[in-house]
């Protein structure tokens, strides 16, 4: 029986399960294809809500999405992928298969020879999110420093801002330098509003107890260092390809092939997004992209025709904690909503990354659903209903 592998738990490795399970579905009865999901967790982790104040909230028991329709779960991590013999090493065992789809995901960068980096915190996993709740929990008036004024960090210091005083820090000149000037203004007036410092141009050096010494010699207070500066591709990328984009990402074609019988989804893949962008290592792309790979790897299998990678309108949606949130729209992020009405278009994504469970028709037509368009994107100045 031909085996289609899916290596990761994430939302492209589940919705790629997805995907391959819905080509199988359509095939009809005598398809004859096994679908496998590799991944060490039970649950899907909802990363892009890791800043929230009860992060075990944002977590989907992976049998109630890979149950009904009928994928095998595997617990277990991959150390090894032959891709001459067709065959991955997980928990120590080899599993052989005929289509592969690399969706391993992203971790943060960690700091290399930073005094006191042990003492870091981060929300770029469940348990990293937990490690900070609990270290805050019931604390009032904390001093806490967060490192990188990209989206995470951004998100990370306005919902910290909510019972603490934050200092945020990063070596660009501006915050959220990444996101370009468009949103700038909304985002240094939700700061203000909130009491949040800024550092600019500099970073922390050494972290101690209670303390933090920045790049400018300055010692302040710091009960929590938040580091939230940069991701980069699973390693297992370098296993596949030894010609990676600088965030360590798998070149793809406009199928999601990496190689004759390998396809890469999510945070793995450099994929084409237009003519001038490659995708976002975020939830956005991640998910048309699993659905996608998925679909295509069991597809290829099946005879049936392959689906191109055909993403909805770029946006972002930037959570500002106390002082609302901002909208954006196009790679050049126009504003489209800001403070209460952006908080409800980040509501209204927020509840819609949950995959639905337990029932194998529904799971089946939302992979089906792979051009994404937010029902109010083409509509200036409405958001949706709560």
């Amino acid at each position: 029986m031909a085996h289609v592998v899916i290596i990761g738990g994430g939302f492209a490795g589940v919705w790629s399960a997805a995907g391959a399970a819905l080509a199988r579905e359509r095939a009809g009865a005598d398809a004859g294809l096994r679908v496998t999901l590799i991944a060490p967790n039970e649950h899907l982790v909802l990363r892009p809500r890791l800043y929230e104040p009860e992060p075990d909230l944002a977590k989907v028991e992976l049998r109630r999405v890979l149950g009904p329709i009928g994928v095998e779960h595997v617990l277990a991590s991959v150390s090894t992928i032959d891709t001459g013999r067709r065959v991955v090493v997980a928990g120590g065992r080899e599993i052989g298969y005929d289509r592969l789809v690399l969706a391993a995901g992203s971790a943060l960068v960690r700091p290399h020879g930073l005094p006191g980096a042990e003492r870091l915190f981060d929300i770029d996993t469940l348990d990293g999110a937990r490690r900070l709740t609990d270290h805050l929990r019931g604390r009032e008036d904390y001093a806490a420093v967060v490192v990188g004024a990209g989206f995470v960090g951004l998100e990370a210091a306005t919902a910290l801002a909510a019972r603490g005083r934050v200092l945020l820090v990063d070596r660009a000149p501006a915050v959220g330098d990444q996101l370009g000037p468009g949103p700038r203004p909304v985002i240094e007036a939700a700061l203000d509003d909130l009491g949040i410092e800024r550092r600019l141009g500099t970073t922390v050096t050494q972290v101690g107890e209670g303390r933090a010494v920045l790049s400018d010699g300055t010692e302040v207070e710091a009960d929590a260092v938040v580091w939230s500066v940069g991701l980069r591709a699973s390693g297992l990328t370098r296993q596949i390809s030894g010609d990676l984009d600088p965030l360590g990402r798998v070149p793809v074609d406009r199928r999601l092939r990496a190689l004759p019988e390998v396809f890469a989804a999510g945070d793995t893949a450099a994929a084409p997004f237009d003519a001038g962008h490659t995708v976002m290592q975020a939830c956005q792309h991640a998910v048309p992209l699993g659905k996608v790979a998925g679909y295509n790897a069991a597809a290829d299998l099946l005879g049936a025709p392959l689906r191109d990678f055909t993403p909805g309108p770029y946006v972002t949606c930037l959570d500002l904690g106390g002082a609302g949130a901002v909208f954006t729209r196009g790679w050049e992020r126009t504003v489209m909503a800001a403070g209460a009405e952006g908080a409800a278009v980040k509501k209204w994504i927020n509840d819609h990354i949950h995959p639905p469970v337990d029932d194998g028709a529904e799971i089946l037509a939302a992979a089906d659903h792979v051009h994404l368009e937010i029902p109010f994107f083409p509509r200036e100045g409405t958001v949706p209903a709560a």
